[in-house]
């Protein structure tokens, strides 16, 4: 049976992330709705260093879906190379910046079933941008959430699915809109795949990980 913390300890757990940083960040740079979807979107099995490189300049010239398709499939190309998997990223970059002209008059919706009819955005993607533009307390589960998750018992799950269910269904209300950032930046930083920094862990105390480190 997958462990999981109890409300109390999920109360402090929470607490101390808080306290640690109030209002954490997503680390994807971008300058409105559509370079936040595009910036999320490519960054699927890459960086966001690695993203944030190769946007520094497209999106000072492209930051609009008509002016990403007036740059064209090519020179975007030129811009996200250094990415992984970027021809197919260009090309759904392509298609989502033509159906929100034709079909959300340029706007990005803010609605997961609507974000999730673009190429390229799944629910993950959908839930960053409902999150980070539209305020919206949603989890977007990535490989981070879901190792911390499952590792510390603070949203045990078998599948991405599960552990977003696990978070909205256990973690305190009043910490719902920071908590995949919290978690996600835990995983990044302290609580790391092969050698999780237990040493200097804020939650080591409440964490069921059984194996911690110096």
């Amino acid at each position: 049976m997958e462990r999981q913390l109890d409300y109390m300890t999920l109360k402090r757990v929470f607490a101390l992330f808080q306290e640690a940083e109030a209002e954490p960040k997503g680390e994807l740079h971008h300058t409105n709705a559509f370079t936040l979807v595009v910036a999320v979107a490519l960054s699927a099995q890459s960086t966001d260093v690695g993203v944030n490189k190769a946007t520094n300049r497209l999106f000072q010239i492209a930051d609009t879906p008509a002016k990403m398709l007036a740059l064209g499939e090519e020179g975007l190309i030129e811009h996200i190379k250094t990415i992984g998997l970027f021809r197919t990223k260009a090309k759904n970059v392509m298609k989502l910046s033509r159906m929100l002209i034709d079909d959300f008059a340029g706007q990005v919706p803010s609605s997961r079933a609507a974000l999730q009819l673009l190429p390229g955005v799944g629910r993950k993607t959908a839930n960053v941008v409902l999150n980070m533009w539209f305020n919206q307390p949603t989890q977007a589960v990535d490989t981070h959430i879901f190792r911390v998750g499952n590792r510390t018992g603070i949203a045990p799950g078998r599948d991405e699915t599960a552990v977003e269910r696990a978070i909205e269904d256990n973690i305190p209300a009043e910490y719902q809109m920071h908590a995949h950032h919290w978690l996600i930046l835990h995983g990044r930083y302290i609580c790391q795949a092969r050698k999780p920094k237990c040493g200097i862990c804020p939650i080591r105390a409440e964490c069921l990980f059984k194996e911690k480190t110096e």
